[in-house]
């Protein structure tokens, strides 16, 4: 008796098949937009392309207009996409309209799923997630953002949001705010649905990073913008999910980001050591090819091993996922391996490509600064790290063993 690994024909056929729209559509692509092309006439054609080949929002059921895939095959999909920066976008699989769809899509009324859900559903909208405060940080149930009921119909919101991503491109806001400051810490909160533009909610300004920037990634992404809310009118039937759910929502929406980020992870960290190792096999230095000196594949090695890992991990989720495991502890393990396993493999990427690497002629010094944001986006890894210790605790004195929370219970 053994351990079944084995991918179902169907999950491969489908990986094979979104592998081949990468490489032979959205890299391409990626090429057009830094030559100048438009990038709505670009993602257009290319999402049009997408839907005709049924490649279209991988995790969302079919009969709202997906591809109705379970965990893993959304796994396998997701960390093709990655390999591209147009590669979720192509396939209206980006963040953080994902999330927030699954979100509606549990949560929502029928007239929310119909107004608010169905352009998202169908890439004709995006929306955004304003949780984040400057004053809470990590800690969601530390923000200040207010949401006072008037009459029957409607909520007036006043505070501010930072880090709300994709806001400039947003026609639609995911807002939190406090609307029970007497209830128990995590029912004190409440999750808004508002329509953009709207004069209550000023985008200040999108927060420079330490990311390489320039019009097209403010396009691709939308920045991360600082939020303004005042006196921002919310009609009430705009409410999702009832008062009081909005942390155990938004910690179940995070949820799935954060494997998200961790398959688009993967996906990347794959094309660095591809392109690391092309250009080691095609070089020399003192005579001698790059790629047979042992250094140079101890290097290799190194990367390879963190991306096993790193796809085990994900696998072994996706399993979780499947059969309504509880996966919260894993999640959290995968969440900082996965942010710490990319910047390594870039990292050497870079080193193996030398100054070429760290030039602005290959994709390598932009995805560096980027994914640094991955140990913060979605929970640092301290308080990633500090749930994980605490859960290790709790194993140990509840069975006498740290075995179940550190994979000693695989399945």
């Amino acid at each position: 008796m053994a351990i079944d690994f084995e991918i179902p024909a169907e999950a491969k056929a489908l990986r094979e098949r979104v592998r081949k729209w990468v490489q032979d559509e959205c890299v391409p692509a990626e090429k057009r937009l830094l030559d100048g092309a438009d990038y709505k006439t670009v993602l257009g054609e290319l999402r049009k392309k997408a839907r005709a080949q049924g490649l279209w929002c991988p995790f969302i059921p079919k009969e709202h207009g997906g591809m109705g895939l379970g965990p893993l095959a959304n796994a396998l999909v997701q960390m093709e996409l990655g390999e591209s920066y147009l590669g979720a976008l192509s396939m209206n699989t980006q963040g953080p309209d994902d999330a927030t769809m699954l979100t509606l899509l549990e949560h929502g009324t029928p007239h929310q799923k119909e107004k608010f859900l169905k352009p998202l559903l169908n890439g004709e909208k995006r929306i955004c997630y304003s949780m984040t405060e400057k004053a809470a940080g990590a800690d969601a149930t530390g923000m200040q953002t207010r949401a006072e009921k008037r009459g029957n119909d409607r909520y007036v919101l006043n505070g501010e949001k930072w880090f709300s991503s994709a806001a400039s491109v947003a026609d639609i806001a995911l807002v939190m705010a406090k609307t029970d400051p007497d209830a128990p810490r995590h029912q004190q909160y409440s999750t808004f649905l508002v329509e953009l533009p709207n004069p209550g909610y000023k985008i200040k300004r999108n927060i420079p990073t330490m990311a390489l920037e320039g019009p097209l990634s403010h396009i691709l992404g939308g920045g991360h913008a600082e939020i303004e809310i005042t006196d921002l009118e919310v009609p009430a039937e705009n409410l999702l999910g009832g008062e009081g759910r909005g942390f155990a929502m938004g910690q179940h929406r995070l949820a799935y980001g954060r494997l998200r980020h961790g398959m688009h992870n993967v996906a990347m960290a794959q094309r660095a050591l591809d392109m690391a190792t092309k250009h080691v096999t095609t070089r020399s230095t003192f005579g001698k090819k790059l790629d047979e000196r042992q250094a140079v594949q101890f290097m290799l090695a190194d990367c390879a091993s963190e991306l096993y890992i790193a796809r085990l991990m994900l696998m072994h989720i996706a399993y979780k996922a499947e059969n309504k495991l509880d996966l919260r502890q894993e999640n959290g393990i995968a969440k900082v391996f996965l942010a710490n396993m990319v910047h390594k493999v870039v990292d050497t990427a870079i080193q193996l490509h030398g100054a070429l690497g760290y030039s602005r002629d290959l994709p390598l010094a932009a995805w560096y600064t980027h994914i640094r944001s991955q140990r913060l986006v979605d929970g640092p890894d301290e308080v990633h790290r500090w749930t994980t210790g605490r859960n290790v605790i709790k194993a140990y004195k509840a069975t006498g063993t740290t075995a179940g929370a550190c994979g000693g219970d695989l399945l």
